[in-house]
């Protein structure tokens, strides 16, 4: 019998063994599925916090219900009952020290009508004609790999990449976006200007699409994102779990590998390393890999929730959240008001709010040398500021993602090409996978699982 290791217990991981698992069935065969996480609890950057009637998460607190493959993992797990649906509202940008709605109409900040471009409270008149210009300036020289920030300066102008899509964009994917390229973030704008001559009137002819994605964009489960983890290990049952497990190294050996995990010494016919890059990069001490690994690049992130003894209604009416533009005395990059954008999180309605502190900020050296105290401290005076609720909170949570957030910058998808083809050559049925690699998002991992699933499951052929 064949045995496959998957080492990694994220949503990649996991979802990779749910996968690999149907592929075995449908062809009727049977494997040693083992799969080993070092921590104490499987998800990964995916964990739910409960106290006092709030719920936290950790890392990632939705998934996009639109990507490929989300719901019908949620189908395929029977966990539809479970499913909750952001509230929708107004997302603002804080800049000047006041909330300017992100028009509607918009995606990304990126205007998708003429009627969303002028509802704009951000930008000049010049700025806003300028943007009609898009239609006038055709594309000779720009791909889907290039800088994302050159793009859209180059035909909507400075302004209103600077004042009112940078903030929107860099907040989601944690990157300069003149250091990020169209392929790792929005790939099809390229194809709407080749195809339709100006941003703008590609997105009207899409606008059937994003108008039924505009409202319940994000999905998450009744009792926290935990939950969907809990259920991938229950149905399950044929995988060993090796929890507290640290993997020391792996050595080759012939067709097969030598995984060296705690104790244990395990040979497996097939490995998928679903792990951060410099976890990978320890593990395979290859000489001839460590130039494509040190390709890769990581962003750090310190994100906090304070949860208040105030109703939630002290929120502007119709709001979700902000992000931190240019001129705020604001410290923080980002703010989720949570227990509006998601009700589940407030069983009783109280105020719940999450700040995000991105390594870009100018202040980011110093609030990562600070103690908790003196972060929650940093967290409410911004609060104060932002909707002037000045009450002592009921409960805090500190979270420090530190050099572990993968940030897609030009160079990632040219090394990438280049590790593919070393590895295939170098060792074959030890596969890469997970966020550092295909996609930051949890739906981008659930689809690279699908994949490396059905890539694995070849050598039961």
């Amino acid at each position: 019998m064949k045995t496959v290791v998957v080492v990694g217990g994220g949503i990649t991981g996991l979802c990779t063994m749910h996968y690999l698992k149907r592929e075995l069935q449908a062809k009727n065969e049977e494997a040693n599925l083992i799969l080993i996480e070092k921590g104490d609890y499987l998800g990964g950057k995916i964990h739910s916090a409960y106290k006092d009637h709030f719920i936290m998460e950790e890392g990632a607190d939705s998934i996009v219900a639109r990507h490929p493959g989300v719901l019908e993992l949620v189908q395929e797990l029977d966990f539809e009952s479970e499913l909750v649906y952001n509230e929708t509202g107004i997302s603002y940008i804080h800049t000047n020290n006041e909330l300017h709605a992100i028009p509607a109409g918009s995606t990304f900040g990126i205007p998708m009508s003429q009627e969303s471009l002028f509802a704009s409270t951000l930008l000049s008149e010049e700025a806003k004609n300028r943007v009609l210009e898009d239609a006038d300036i055709p594309n000779t020289s720009f791909t889907k790999e290039s800088s994302i920030g050159e793009f859209l300066e180059y035909f909507l102008g400075e302004e209103i990449v600077h004042k009112q899509i940078a903030p929107v964009l860099s907040g989601v994917y944690s990157g300069d976006l003149y250091q990020l390229s169209l392929a790792s973030t929005l790939p099809y704008l390229i194809d709407y200007k080749n195809e339709y001559g100006s941003l703008m009137k590609g997105f009207e002819a899409k606008r059937e699409q994003f108008e039924r994605a505009a409202d319940k964009k994000f999905i998450s489960f009744r009792k926290g994102l935990s939950t969907l983890i809990d259920r991938l290990e229950e149905l399950l049952p044929e995988v060993r779990f090796m929890k507290r497990t640290e993997t020391h190294a792996i050595h080759k050996q012939g067709h097969q590998y030598e995984i060296v995990a705690g104790d244990e010494k395990i040979l497996a016919d097939a490995v998928v390393l679903a792990v951060p890059n410099v976890t990978v990069q320890q593990l395979l001490p290859d000489q001839q890999l460590q130039t494509s690994f040190e390709q890769f690049s990581n962003a750090s992130i310190i994100t906090m929730y304070l949860g208040f003894d105030v109703p939630d209604s002290v929120l502007p009416a119709d709001g979700t959240g902000f992000i931190v533009s240019h001129n705020s005395d604001l410290v923080c990059d980002a703010s989720t008001w949570t227990s509006r954008k998601w009700k589940h999180t407030s069983a009783k309605g109280q105020l719940l709010v999450r700040l995000f502190y991105k390594n870009s900020n100018p202040r980011y050296a110093e609030l990562a040398e600070m103690t908790e105290e003196q972060l929650v401290a940093v967290a409410r005076q911004d609060i104060a500021l932002s909707l002037g609720v000045e009450q002592e909170p009921t409960i805090v949570n500190v979270t420090k993602w530190i050099d572990n957030m993968p940030r897609y910058d030009l160079a990632h998808q040219e090394a990438l090409t280049e590790l593919q083809q070393r590895m295939s050559s170098s060792y074959p049925n030890l596969m890469l996978a997970g966020a550092s690699y295909y996609g930051v998002g949890i739906g981008a991992c659930i689809q690279n699982a699908k994949a490396t699933a059905q890539e694995i499951s070849k050598i039961f052929s």
